[in-house]
């Protein structure tokens, strides 16, 4: 699929003629599993009048080269941008108007050490860093990597989130209201971010 493929896809969602973007209205989270990754889907169709808006998410999206240029046509055509990154690749070369979400992995993650400390510098007050928390271990590690970097006055919000528990019982979950005292506590300036979905549905409940 093309960028221009996709771009025409997003204005077929957000309910605009192809080509016309500029003098459009109306807001959609592009679906493109080619560009956000194998198996993987960039979103999906969330629509209202609001806001025109787009989420790039993956899979990886930074380890395709397509996800720049695509970034910056959205941008012309009116869109705002979201960007969904695991941290471990520099952000630097996307447009400064796309948001970023910027992951860093926690100890227990299984993928610890990976951040690219480079990316602090890229950071702006429409950002958000993001901690999937699974452990107390994690929780500290996130408290002290906040706190020594500044995040609360680099971006917009910091999020700590606790991981669901595997349904199939492969890894543990970590309490959110545990994880809200633990906050609370420390007088974090961060928010709790849950999964609202794995509330809503059970957790193992697939395509919501």
């Amino acid at each position: 699929m093309t960028i221009e493929e996709v771009v025409a896809r997003v204005e077929e969602l957000a309910g605009r003629k192809a080509g016309s973007a500029e003098r459009g209205a109306g807001d959609a989270t592009q679906r493109c599993a080619s560009l956000a990754g194998p198996g993987q889907t960039a979103g999906g169709p969330r629509k209202t009048s609001a806001m025109p808006l787009v989420e790039l998410t993956g899979g990886e999206p930074l380890l395709q080269e397509e996800i720049y240029p695509l970034a910056e046509r959205l941008l012309a055509a009116g869109y705002t941008v979201m960007i969904e990154t695991s941290g471990e690749r520099f952000i630097g070369r996307l447009p400064k108007e796309v948001i970023k979400i910027v992951d860093v992995k926690c100890p227990d993650s299984g993928e610890p050490d990976t951040f690219d400390t480079k990316n602090l510098a890229e950071l702006t007050e429409n950002d958000e860093v993001k901690f999937v928390l699974s452990t107390r271990r994690d929780y500290e590690f996130a408290r002290e990597f906040a706190r020594q970097h500044g995040l609360e006055r680099r971006v917009r919000q910091v999020l700590f989130s606790p991981v669901f528990e595997d349904p199939e019982g492969k890894w543990p979950g970590l309490e959110p209201r545990l994880l809200a005292e633990w906050i609370l506590a420390d007088g974090l300036p961060v928010r709790l971010g849950l999964q609202l979905h794995k509330f809503i549905w059970d957790p193992a409940t697939k395509g919501v």
